[in-house]
């Protein structure tokens, strides 16, 4: 199922907001967090399914795929 880019983006843009108020980091910071540890592609290419989670749990998901491609948080 084909899914309008500006929802993704939007969606990207709430998650990152939200995993910079968790981990008490500036926006940028947790875009290039989350961005260095493949996060970006892990949110695209699981939008379909993760954008139905509850925020909470789609901030695990993204936390947990970071940290196996080596992120600390």
């Amino acid at each position: 199922m084909k899914y309008n880019i500006r929802d993704i983006f939007e969606y990207i843009i709430a998650l990152v907001n939200e995993f910079a108020k968790r981990f008490n980091m500036s926006d940028l910071q947790a875009y290039q967090y989350i961005r260095t540890y493949q996060g970006i592609s892990f949110i695209e290419n699981n939008y379909g399914i993760i954008h139905t989670l509850d925020i909470n749990e789609a901030l695990n998901s993204i936390v947990l795929y970071c940290r196996k491609t080596g992120g600390a948080l």
